[in-house]
């Protein structure tokens, strides 16, 4: 493996390690509380690790990546502003924040002829391979727009069964994506929250039906 390679590598990993913290996070929290909770950190970690996997999948000229973090990116602000950490934030890291991704997508997008052939032409991903991958972020990311639609519904910020169903099918999406192309980031962040995702439901389906677990 080349010295280039491992650190992008090592930029993805470090990624995973955020979005499995946030994960083992809520999860210890859940088990807790004996329902399902949505804590701060939960978001504000989901920010670092979006942020360092959109830079992995620039990197890595996989866009099945960059699409599923482009959109989510935008719900875990929209999240820290509703559990009211969003205000508290300097005004200039919020336009940092909000701008970096926009910024990052306009400059990918400057040629849309090299664009195309960058992203969707490649001979290392075939094109049922990138319409597969970007079906797992996909539904992945679609998660987060059920959060979304719900939280707001609810007007707070919540994590609900459906969130968590959502993203054990994505999830196993992925890994196969992730298999296929040979890449142990995707593979062993997503593996990390199977179990957490399953007891999530569980406890909220025992939320609901009052039945011990």
């Amino acid at each position: 493996m080349q010295g280039t390679t491992i650190w992008i590598y090592g930029i993805g990993f470090l990624a995973q390690i955020f979005f499995s913290a946030r994960i083992l996070y809520q999860w210890i929290v859940t088990e807790k509380a004996k329902k399902i909770i949505s804590p701060p950190i939960f978001w504000i970690l989901s920010i670092f690790g979006s942020y360092l996997l959109f830079i992995y999948g620039v990197l890595r000229n996989d866009f099945a990546i960059i699409f599923g973090q482009f959109i989510a990116y935008y719900i875990y602000l929209w999240n820290l502003n509703m559990q009211g950490i969003w205000k508290q934030i300097h005004v200039g890291l919020k336009a940092i924040l909000l701008l970096t991704p926009v910024i990052a997508v306009a400059l990918l997008m400057r040629d849309m002829n090299a664009f195309t052939t960058l992203f969707f032409r490649q001979k290392d991903i075939p094109v049922w391979l990138l319409i597969f991958g970007s079906a797992g972020q996909v539904l992945f990311t679609f998660r987060f727009i059920y959060q979304w639609i719900y939280s707001a519904h609810l007007h707070r910020s919540v994590l609900p069964i459906g969130f968590w169903i959502i993203s054990l099918l994505g999830s196993g999406i992925i890994v196969a994506y992730g298999i296929i192309r040979h890449d142990p980031v995707l593979i062993l962040g997503q593996s990390v929250g199977f179990v957490a995702y399953v007891r999530n439901i569980m406890i909220g389906l025992q939320t609901k039906t009052n039945v011990p677990i």
